[in-house]
């Protein structure tokens, strides 16, 4: 009977049990603040700031950072922009701000108590002001990234950002992916003039939300307990362990009042008061540089194993994506050669990490030699697949084709390069940053002609355990 990957402590439970110390005094936790969330902030995950991975951008947000020139020759002109966007910063959905009142409830009755504890009044103090209404909406940093990227983009390649050039817009149906359509054109500026007209933003669930058109994927792992049973394991492992501990200890609670998720929660509200407000939250004081390591490996693992390598289902569901961008570089290239203006120069889509994880997953990007499981926590210290490294608010990825003159081979005139959050990405079939497009769609062949979405999506007919069909 075939079984997923899985550690052999997979679903096993241990028992947590601790003496609560107090040992976080009120003075502690104002003296680490400032120091906090810059310890903290690289291990955010998909609460990421952008300017995470493109540091640059703290102090200029419309700088182009280092190596922005390229590497093409001067006789290649660019063609065609493919932009896959994730939504910029957001708000907190409505179940973790539900589990932070939750959280932040149990401190306030705690500092009411008579033996107060200095942390745990210091966070009842905090005023807690997410709203259950905001419930994974854009913020206004949110918006701020969509137009800065915009600018930055137009300053990348003035040639397809030109005035009356085409802007083919589009989006997932989720509020905060419409509203960084719109903030990503305005960004662009009145100076484009793309037909006069306002350009309007296309739904297109069916590409930026394709994991939620895969009936198998949704049956298989999105619904389905046992496909997480790495995360699972790991909030009761050691490392874990550790950190319930350690925050139950600072914050004077029983540790059995705690759980990874709650946790979770605090941690990433650190997150979010960083991302959203650009302050350093009380929340951060919680968490040493070692407890966000783990955090952090708690939150790729169920990237890893619900958008990632864990299942194949995951990246093939993306295949209805990647093929429709080569369908467009095709009619690119087919309308270049007969001379005919480009219909689509700029096409941009919006949707979300989920969007993003897979689709670079199906490239083979990020892929680690041993797969992320609850019992190899520490040989994964260096792993290639970090969430915040790859899919951060506003990440997105672009390929840029080109039409070359001057070459030596007809399959040379038409090039292609791939930009990860503005950063040149080597092609695994050369290890160069730039790569014929015919040697392109060789190296992608089986996906291309081969990647049926209703096929792979389609629930299997016979009755088997998930398990099993994983």
């Amino acid at each position: 009977k075939r079984r997923p990957r899985s550690a052999s402590s997979c679903g096993s439970r241990s028992a947590v049990a601790m003496a609560p110390r107090r040992e976080a005094g009120l003075l502690l936790l104002l003296l680490v603040l400032p120091l906090a969330s810059a310890g903290l902030s690289g291990y955010f995950g998909t609460k990421s700031r952008y300017e995470e991975v493109n540091p640059h951008l703290v102090s200029d947000p419309l700088s182009l950072g280092p190596g922005a020139g390229g590497s093409l020759p001067a006789s290649c002109t660019p063609l065609q922009l493919r932009a896959v966007l994730r939504h910029g910063t957001r708000y907190p959905t409505a179940g973790q701000i539900r589990r932070l009142g939750e959280l932040h409830a149990r401190l306030l009755r705690r500092a009411a108590g008579a033996a107060a504890c200095p942390a745990a009044v210091a966070l009842a103090d905090w005023p807690m002001w997410y709203e259950e209404s905001l419930d994974g909406r854009l913020a206004p940093q949110g918006r701020r990234d969509m137009e800065q990227l915009a600018r930055r983009m137009a300053a990348r390649f003035p040639a397809l950002f030109a005035a009356r050039r085409r802007l083919a817009l589009a989006s997932s149906s989720k509020h905060r992916c419409l509203q960084s359509g719109a903030a990503f054109r305005r960004g662009l500026g009145p100076t484009l003039d793309f037909g006069g007209d306002e350009v309007e933003v296309e739904v297109n669930d069916s590409l930026m939300r394709f994991f939620d058109h895969c009936a198998k994927f949704v049956a298989l792992v999105e619904e389905n307990d046992a496909a997480m049973c790495q995360v699972n394991a790991f909030k009761e492992g050691p490392e874990m362990k550790k950190v319930l501990e350690k925050v139950a200890s600072a914050l004077c609670l029983p540790v059995e009042e705690l759980n990874a998720d709650l946790v979770q929660v605090a941690f990433l509200t650190c997150s979010y008061e960083l991302a959203i407000k650009n302050v350093t939250s009380p929340w951060c004081s919680l968490f040493s540089e070692e407890d966000a390591k783990v955090l952090e490996y708690l939150n790729d693992l169920k990237q890893y194993w619900k958008r990632g390598y864990g299942y194949d289902i995951n990246s093939r569901s993306s295949c209805v994506l990647f093929q429709d961008i080569f369908q467009h570089l095709d009619k690119a290239v087919k309308e270049s050669k007969s001379s005919k203006p480009i219909s689509s120069p700029l096409i941009v889509q919006v949707g979300h990490a989920e969007t993003l994880q897979p689709l670079l997953a199906l490239m083979g990007y990020f892929k680690d030699d041993e797969p992320l499981l609850a019992n190899n926590y520490a040989r994964h210290g260096q792993r290639k697949f970090r969430s915040g490294r790859i899919v951060p608010y506003a990440a997105n990825l672009v390929f840029v084709l080109y039409h070359c003159d001057h070459v030596n081979a007809s399959q040379e005139e038409y090039q292609v390069q791939l930009l990860l959050n503005e950063k040149l990405l080597s092609f695994h079939h050369s290890n160069e940053t730039t790569s014929t497009y015919t040697d392109l769609k060789d190296y992608y062949k089986d996906i291309l002609e081969n990647c049926h979405f209703k096929e792979e999506c389609e629930l299997p007919k016979v009755n088997v355990t998930a398990v099993d069909e994983l």
